[in-house]
C-alpha cells in the first residue's frame, strides 16, 4: 500500500467513519446527545418521557420518605410504654361494663 494511493485514502475514510459510528453507539447507549455530521448535538426523541419519569420518580421518593417518617412515628407510639397502659385500660373496660 502506497501513501498516496487510493487504498490509503479509503482506509482513512473507513477508520474515520468507523470511529464516528462507534462514538455515537457508545453515546446512545449511555443516554448522551448524539452528534450529527456537522458536529451539532441532537437530543434523543424521548427526552420528554425521561423528564416526566424523573419528575414522577422525585415525587414518589418524596412520598416514600414521608411514609417512612410516619411509620417511624407510629413505631415510636406503639413501643412507648404509655400506649401499652392505655391498651390495658381499654381491655379492662368491657369487663367493667359487664359487671355493672
Amino acid at each position: 500500500m502506497s501513501w498516496g494511493g487510493p487504498e490509503f485514502v479509503l482506509a482513512i475514510i473507513a477508520i474515520s467513519t468507523g470511529g464516528w459510528v462507534i462514538n455515537n453507539w457508545i453515546r446512545a447507549r449511555h443516554g448522551y446527545a448524539l452528534e450529527d455530521e456537522w458536529g451539532g448535538k441532537t437530543d434523543r426523541a424521548d427526552q420528554e418521557a425521561y423528564a416526566k419519569l424523573r419528575e414522577e420518580n422525585a415525587f414518589l421518593r418524596d412520598q416514600l420518605d414521608r411514609t417512612h417518617q410516619r411509620l417511624a412515628n407510629v413505631e415510636a407510639i406503639v413501643t412507648d410504654s404509655g400506649f401499652d397502659v392505655s391498651r390495658q385500660i381499654e381491655a379492662l373496660r368491657p369487663a367493667q361494663e359487664k359487671t355493672q
